[in-house]
């Protein structure tokens, strides 16, 4: 046997699918990676420094559940800032869901006038938060804002209302804010999800003399569930993820009522908005630990409840 035969014979033969297995694995390893550098392993430090008093600093000390005493036992602000998370989700929802389906049936078609109004609505989500939080702080300004001129030029109101000086004032600004800028994108979610039903059932449903509403109640929400399950999972992790459109637009003003969950963890990892307070890496280490874990009980049950959502169609 001559070396070429030694070679060929000693050479391993892949698969076609294993060729293709290979290739998926090289394809995949740029956000396997990024994903293990810049989420598994912050994910890890975060849970290990949760375990200590630590400021950045002075040295680490190992405190063992004291961190996780305090919120649980001592922390009321915490719970409070949950609550508030809670409420501005919900509300949202029922806003903001309706708002971007609504929409996506209305224009759902291929008409240039559509795309215009989509590209529109569609716009506020590509804006910075920051900006949409400035934006709607001067919106709302008390003295000057357009808001209060635009009331008063209606006699609406006698004198201007202070929209950052009370809790409920304050998470209405938040809603609004935060509706305008989130509600674009699960309009297009929903307007692909339109598109992916056969119209030949819509036209059938017209040969028997179906109403719109009956095509809508009948038809498009069922034939819509799986797109809709996505988008409301999208929606609960993203609402309560919310920290910076609260820290531009009212920094938990008035006295800190409203905070959200995210926006209060951050100020004890930065000691933003206390001057008299040093960063607590530990303690808002912990705090982030214990939100994780009470966002994926959420998300675990909302899951469940919906696992055959769709699965009709």
């Amino acid at each position: 046997m001559n070396s070429m035969q030694r070679r060929n014979t000693t050479r391993k033969v892949f698969t076609p699918h294993q060729r293709d297995n290979m290739q998926a694995y090289l394809m995949l390893a740029p956000m396997l990676i990024g994903f293990a550098l810049f989420t598994i392993y912050p994910m890890l430090w975060l849970i290990q420094w949760s375990w200590f008093d630590y400021n950045g600093i002075s040295t680490a000390k190992f405190i063992g559940f004291d961190n996780y005493i305090r919120a649980f036992m001592r922390d009321s602000n915490y719970w409070h800032s949950l609550l508030n998370t809670s409420f501005i989700v919900v509300i949202k929802f029922i806003l903001e869901i309706p708002l971007a389906l609504f929409l996506a049936v209305v224009l759902n078609s291929n008409k240039k006038i559509n795309s215009l109004f989509r590209t529109i609505f569609f716009s506020p989500t590509i804006v910075s938060t920051a900006i949409v939080g400035i934006v709607f702080f001067l919106m709302f300004e008390p003295f000057q804002g357009a808001v209060n001129q635009l009331l008063r030029s209606f006699n609406l109101i006698d004198s201007p209302i202070n929209w950052f000086g009370d809790k409920w004032l304050a998470d209405i600004v938040i809603i609004i804010a935060s509706v305008w800028k989130g509600f674009g994108v699960n309009m297009i979610f929903f307007i692909m999800g339109l598109q992916n039903i056969p119209q030949d059932i819509y036209e059938c449903a017209d040969i028997d003399g179906v109403t719109k509403w009956k095509k809508f109640s009948r038809i498009t929400l069922p034939m819509l569930a799986s797109t809709g399950k996505v988008v409301m999972m999208l929606f609960i992790v993203n609402s309560i993820k919310m920290s910076d459109l609260v820290l531009v637009l009212t920094n938990g003003q008035p006295g800190g009522s409203t905070e959200v969950v995210m926006s209060y963890t951050f100020k004890f990892f930065f000691s933003y908005g206390a001057a008299d307070m040093v960063s607590q890496y530990g303690y808002s280490s912990a705090l982030a630990v214990i939100t994780a874990v009470i966002l994926s009980i959420v998300v675990g049950l909302y899951m469940t409840l919906t696992k055959n959502v769709g699965d009709h169609y």
